[in-house]
């Protein structure tokens, strides 16, 4: 493979990537681990255990990033976690 071609490889997996967007999770004093928990496992498909770890993560440094994708895909998960009371937004 010639230096030409690993830079083309490169330059096409960094245009693909650049098109995902995030939902951050914020950390708020109202709602409960469980309900964050029970949230993030029925709003973005996460395990038990990835949605602890979230939940966590969000108490303790005040975000935490619960999903990455399309915004076409994000938009209706962020507003299932701001049904639920959570403080949600997609970057």
């Amino acid at each position: 493979m010639s230096t030409k071609e690993k830079i083309q490889e490169d330059i096409e997996v960094a245009e693909k990537e650049s098109n995902l967007n995030e939902i951050v999770l914020y950390n708020d004093d109202v709602n409960t681990f469980d309900h964050v928990i029970n949230s993030l496992i029925f709003a973005c498909e996460h395990t038990p255990e990835q949605a602890e770890q979230c939940s966590i993560i969000v108490h303790y440094k005040g975000k935490c990033t619960v999903k990455t994708g399309e915004f076409n895909e994000l938009k209706p998960r962020c507003s299932m976690l701001l049904e639920a009371g959570l403080s949600a937004e997609i970057i």
